[in-house]
């Protein structure tokens, strides 16, 4: 046999996936407690153990492994227009794999040099003008971050006129120069951007997060998990020269603490009379909602969804629903043990999913011009989108799965949202996405076989 061993260090569970290549399946899946704050081999080697119990004392050929242990990849960003470069680094950032922490646009001030240190990013990526364009900002910019300190890589990405004084003005810190996110309006570049941040990434943040200790047992940490998750995504989608992907797809994982979404699809308008306005939707997209998630971020889900509408959802009242988000926040790892505990994280998982998809989807608005009424669209139309796949605890462990991706498709109460009309729903139950992503580094028929192979489908959602 030729075995492999996938490892995903998470935040909270470090999960490890054994794939026999020869026969192109799933060996068996464990995982235990991740101990970044002890010695990261322990969890490691628990989850190995737990896996062993299944498949037998394996031996392997290779092991590979992504991470969002401690938080993940932590990235500020700054840029010049919010709407423009701070957004395009922002994506360049998250198309990377990254956890945004936090955006800046215009001028940093004194304070916003002393709150950017105070949050020790793993990386800062300092964008702003286009080529040509205004120079005074990302100067400024630098000026800041040079005399607020702290000890952390810098990625210079903005107008290519202002980079060798930024360089000049921050020399002596850890700085990369990357191509301008957007040299041009409404052209955006960010490959550059996120090679560099996986270069830094696997030679800085590894170490960093004590994950060197097990490089003893694995023959590298390759990326993030979003990115390999993205990788998965990407791959399941378009296929290869060999296997036909599946197609257009949206991809959801509801988390503790965030939600992140996924969609590969060109986007483009479909409706008649319809402008694109904004910049440019790259094909394939990821956004994360840091204030809906499950149990750290429960109460960003009622803010987002409202006490009353999940006090709808799950069948109670709303006064019930506020005490249980409250102990959820206070007991983050607290699982369903009865049907009112399943029916609150029913309600919570569709309401993530719901305002997840929203996000992340585009819009049209009614305007008017010379020609008549026109609608304008910013962001991706997914109506046509036919596949879903779902990920995460809340969503692969429950026996509603298709109820819940109802909820992120077209709404009638907001038919202005470019959400799927229908999707076959697709549950990711043994939790392979990440190391599909993995294992598509090296073996990418193999991983897009076995996801056709494990992701269950769940029926239609409407």
């Amino acid at each position: 046999m030729r075995n492999v061993l996938l490892v995903d260090f998470g935040s909270t569970y470090t999960k490890v996936t054994a794939v026999d290549l020869e026969k192109e399946e799933l060996l068996g899946h464990a995982q235990s407690w991740t101990t970044v704050d002890t010695d990261i081999n322990e969890g490691l080697e628990k989850a190995v153990a737990r896996l062993e119990e299944q498949t037998g004392k394996l031996e392997y050929e290779a092991a590979y492994a992504c991470s969002s242990a401690a938080g993940g990849l932590r990235m500020l960003v700054s840029g010049l227009v919010p709407a423009l470069t701070a957004e395009a680094a922002r994506r360049a950032s998250l198309g990377a794999g990254a956890k945004i922490v936090k955006t800046y646009a215009y001028g940093l001030t004194e304070e916003d040099g002393q709150d950017i240190v105070a949050q020790q990013p793993d990386i800062f990526l300092l964008a702003g003008g286009i080529d040509g364009g205004n120079t005074d900002c990302i100067i400024g910019n630098a000026k800041v971050l040079a005399e607020a300190g702290g000890d952390f890589p810098i990625l210079i990405a903005g107008n290519r006129n202002a980079a060798a004084e930024c360089e000049r003005i921050l020399a002596g810190r850890e700085i990369y120069r990357c191509e301008n996110v957007m040299p041009r309006l409404g052209e955006l570049r960010v490959e550059g951007v996120q090679e560099r941040i996986r270069e830094v990434f696997l030679r800085k943040i590894v170490q960093a997060k004590g994950l060197d200790k097990a490089q003893r047992l694995l023959d590298g940490v390759a990326m993030p998990t979003p990115a390999a998750v993205m990788e998965a995504i990407r791959l399941l989608s378009e296929g290869t020269e060999n296997e036909k992907g599946i197609g257009d797809l949206i991809a959801v994982d509801v988390g503790g603490a965030t939600t992140d979404v996924y969609s590969v699809s060109r986007g483009e308008p479909t409706r008649a009379n319809t402008i694109m306005k904004g910049l440019p939707e790259p094909y394939l997209k990821r956004t994360v909602d840091g204030d809906i998630g499950m149990r750290y971020s429960v109460h960003g889900i009622m803010d987002a969804a409202t006490a009353e509408g999940l006090a709808m959802l799950a069948g109670m009242s709303t006064d019930e629903v506020r005490r249980r988000c409250d102990e959820l926040r206070a007991h983050t790892d607290a699982v369903p043990q009865n049907e009112a505990d399943r029916d609150m994280d029913y309600a919570l998982a569709s309401a993530a999913v719901s305002t997840g998809v929203t996000r992340h989807a585009g819009r049209v608005e009614e305007t008017y011009t010379a020609l008549g009424r026109t609608w304008l669209q910013t962001g991706k139309d997914l109506g046509d989108v036919e596949r879903i796949v779902l990920t995460g605890g809340s969503l692969i462990h429950t026996d509603r799965a298709r109820e819940i991706a109802s909820h992120a498709m077209l709404n009638h109460g907001d038919p202005m949202a470019l959400r799927p009309k229908r999707a076959e729903v697709l549950v990711d139950r043994k939790y392979i996405l990440a190391a599909m992503g993995l294992l598509s580094q090296h073996e990418a028929d193999i991983a897009l076989r076995i996801m056709k192979k494990e992701l269950v489908s769940d029926g239609t959602a409407e």
